[in-house]
């Protein structure tokens, strides 16, 4: 599947769509001096050029890494999703004028079976629309298509909304235009801060899917001589680009040439099955020293009194060097790590004062 050209496809079916919608919502919007339909033709009219900024992202994002942009410039498309949530919220604050402004300075509005049908039939082609174009969306993991999708599926709300307004003033002679723009204004607001809010973090860095690290930890377990995974992060580069490091833990006894390919097997192992470009660290064991076993042992009943110690990983005790090394996994909702950590030391420098201590703090990456 080219992922790229689905995204274009999709995107120019909703271009053709709403331009559709946008031509016959404003002629009905005009004859029928509907402010809530012009509104809804206008919304229409911006969904068309989020699409073409979808296809224009999707293009750029395309583009094969080069020397400024090693990893690729698969992140543009969460640039293209900023822009659409702007254009979204533009599109909010005007109608939401307008809507006011409809409220203050009330005009008459002449509704017809034509206008009628026309915003009805809307409703159901923006729906499906919707539907269509944010199911594509999950399916390839495009968070344009999706923000698109999610769009049009309020689309269809706000039409509806326009229609029980036409409905309740040629029933009951209610003008309701103005309020149900605001209602209008509303929702295109919420959606655009959404869809902006989703994207951000995103850009900014979220934690990874707890699935896709818990398979991977598993898969990666499965192989003969790993007798653990520790330190797993997983940087997006794009929705179809992700980068990854992870330490393994083996038997101290290995040799170079037999870590080699074990890690080589599992990198492209991983690469082949999940798309991941994976990089691998090397914990040792100590099981083969009975002193070091039983220091881990002590250890790991101090950690257990701590609720706020999620993992304790990367034990290794050099006896020659007289060092003892060992991360611990800290809960963000602690108050002071440090503090946490500075016990942890004391109490087991306490217990076996000729080792030196070196601890590391490692952050909750991943499930």
């Amino acid at each position: 599947m080219d992922r790229s050209k689905v995204i274009i496809k999709t995107s120019i079916k909703a271009i053709i769509v709403n331009i559709f919608l946008v031509i016959f919502k404003a002629i009905v919007g005009f004859l029928a001096n509907s402010i809530a339909i012009i509104l809804d033709a206008v919304n229409n009219l911006s969904d068309a050029v989020s699409s073409i900024i979808t296809i224009v992202g999707a293009k750029l994002a395309n583009k094969a890494p080069d020397k400024e942009h090693p990893y690729g410039h698969g992140r543009i498309e969460y640039i293209a999703s900023v822009i659409i949530a702007l254009i979204i919220l533009l599109a909010g604050f005007t109608s939401l004028k307008e809507s006011i402004e409809k409220i203050i300075f009330p005009s008459e509005v002449n509704y017809s079976v034509a206008s009628i049908i026309v915003v009805a039939a809307a409703v159901f082609v923006k729906f499906f629309l919707g539907r269509y174009v944010k199911n594509t969306g999950k399916r390839i993991d495009s968070q344009s298509l999706i923000a698109s999708g999610t769009d049009a599926f309020f689309d269809a709300v706000v039409s509806f909304s326009t229609l029980i307004a036409a409905v309740a003033n040629i029933v009951w002679g209610l003008k309701l235009e103005g309020y149900i723009g605001i209602v209008i204004s509303a929702l295109i607001i919420k959606s655009g801060i959404e869809i902006l809010k989703e994207t951000l973090n995103t850009i900014i860095g979220t934690r990874a899917n707890g699935e896709l690290s818990t398979k991977l930890k598993e898969r990666i377990n499965q192989f003969d001589k790993v007798y653990g995974t520790y330190d797993l992060m997983l940087h997006s580069y794009g929705p179809s680009k992700i980068m990854g490091a992870a330490n393994i833990q083996v038997d101290e006894k290995m040799t170079a040439k037999e870590i080699h390919g074990l890690t080589k097997t599992i990198q492209g192992t991983i690469y082949k099955e999940f798309g991941i470009i994976l990089i691998l660290g090397i914990y040792a064991t100590n099981e083969s020293d009975e002193g070091a076993v039983q220091i881990e042992k002590d250890l790991r009943a101090i950690i257990a009194e701590y609720k706020e110690i999620i993992q304790l990983h990367g034990f290794y005790v050099d006896n020659e060097k007289k060092t003892i090394n060992f991360d611990i996994i800290i809960d963000f909702s602690a108050d002071n790590p440090k503090k946490i950590k500075d016990e942890v030391y004391e109490r087991i420098k306490e217990k076996y004062p000729e080792y030196k201590y070196y601890i590391v703090i490692d952050s909750d990456f991943t499930d």
